[in-house]
């Protein structure tokens, strides 16, 4: 997408996409930090380095169940002339058992285990009798067979080099090492390390709370029976389920019906616990769009909403402003389920990322060449058309129309057709937006 325009177009022509996603971001600044549990920070960003306060692992343990062993004496072993070794003691992980290993002497030594003193190497289990005297054991032979407290010999068939099974105190990462940089999103292996680094908690930009709706009375909950002239409501569905799937915590409130009023008492309703509002529907020239009537009925320290027409097909009508003393952004979408879907590709999600504080455009077009022609694309707009993408080849799925809910699912790409563009051949090269 372009850069972000020098002025906002004139009142009542048409905007274009880059102008009206800029205008959308410039509004926008990342939510203020917080320090939350290490689950509840889990897709936010962190906003602080966070250093190693010592090493780990913070001793020299076993990788293996076997025994702990000086390197000498089991120089040479085989399974014709075992170096047989007494058993001294028994360390289990956690026990904090204090065990010496001397020359001619083993340590029983399970997983995780801190390597004792005296040791250089473990023996792995597998590698011996067990302490039976009956030949090569397993790790549960050789618990069943161990005695507490040590006592008895082992017979190593095995030689192993110093540091053998051995993880080394800080060969994972170092004291006062970088651990995660400041804009790491916290996924599992980042909420790991945290806690392996004994990190409770984490200082992030929280997820932005957006909260959904669709309105119009002809909406019915899935699951419900439809009457003459109602449909099922899919665009709180899908949008809801766009706005988890770009980080967000989402609240779907459902459809509203097409009364001011409710409308209005609902959106007041959903401010407190909102930092996004998104609606779908009434927001086009129609006779009973309330979204636009009510929304434009906001002003001073209500907050405003603008309506406008973009030069894109499908999502056409758009609107974007602020709600409340607060402030609470809010985009209204076109209620048409591919134009819904669109639209928040191209304005919503980039707003939830900008509230979180990473990059708003992650999705940069990748070229590819048309599978077959595009015959007609309105002149003066930009198209997306549902497609799927494979190694750098395109298809579109279904036609133009922005009511056709399957051939959107069938769909993992959006071909960018430019305004200027009316048709395109078969091998054309075309701008491609990949989805999920």
């Amino acid at each position: 997408m372009s850069s972000t325009p020098d002025a906002p177009p004139a009142p009542g022509r048409l905007w274009s996409v880059e102008e009206h996603l800029a205008d959308v971001l410039d509004a926008l600044r990342p939510l203020d930090p917080i320090e939350i549990g290490l689950l509840d920070a889990q897709g936010c960003v962190l906003t602080e380095d966070v250093t190693v306060p010592a090493a780990l692992p913070p001793f020299d343990n076993s990788s293996m169940d076997g025994y702990a062993v000086r390197t000498a004496d089991v120089e040479g072993a085989s399974e014709e002339f075992p170096a047989v070794l007494t058993v001294v003691g028994d360390i289990a992980a956690g026990s904090g058992q204090r065990v010496e290993v001397g020359p001619g002497q083993a340590a029983r030594i399970m997983t995780g285990a801190p390597l004792p003193p005296g040791a250089q190497a473990v023996v792995p289990v597998e590698w011996t009798d067990g302490g039976s005297g009956r030949g090569p054991a397993t790790a549960m032979t050789a618990r069943a067979a161990a005695p507490e407290g040590g006592g008895g010999e082992v017979r190593v068939h095995r030689p192993v080099t110093a540091g053998a099974h051995v993880r080394a105190r800080g060969s994972d990462v170092g004291a006062g090492a970088l651990a995660l940089a400041a804009g790491t999103v916290l996924g599992p292996p980042q909420i790991g390390l945290l806690a392996a680094i004994g990190r409770a908690t984490a200082v992030v930009r929280p997820r932005p709370r957006v909260v959904v709706l669709s309105t119009g009375s002809e909406l019915v909950p899935p699951g419900e029976e439809l009457a003459p002239g109602q449909i099922h409501d899919s665009n709180s569905f899908v949008l809801t389920a766009c706005a988890r799937d770009a980080g967000a915590l989402a609240y779907r409130v459902g459809a509203v019906d097409d009364d001011p009023a409710t409308l209005r008492a609902t959106l007041e309703d959903q401010l407190v616990r909102a930092d996004l509002l998104v609606t779908s529907g009434g927001v086009s020239v129609g006779a009973y769009d309330v979204v636009k009537e009510v929304l434009s009925g906001f002003s001073g320290e209500e907050g405003s909403v603008d309506f406008r027409r973009l030069a894109m097909q499908p999502g056409k009508p758009q609107g974007f402003g602020r709600l409340g003393l607060d402030r609470v952004p809010l985009l209204a979408l076109p209620g048409n389920p591919v134009s819904a879907y669109v639209s928040f590709e191209l304005f919503v999600r980039p707003a939830i990322r900008a509230l979180m504080g990473l990059d708003p455009l992650d999705r940069a077009p990748v070229r590819a060449v048309l599978d077959a022609p595009v015959a007609s694309s309105p002149k003066g707009r930009r198209q997306f058309l549902r497609a799927r993408y494979e190694d750098g080849t395109v298809g579109v799925v279904g036609g133009a129309g922005s009511h056709l809910v399957k051939a959107l699912a069938d769909a993992d790409a959006l071909v960018v057709v430019p305004e200027e563009t009316t048709a395109l051949p078969a091998g054309a090269e075309v701008d491609v937006i990949r989805l999920g």
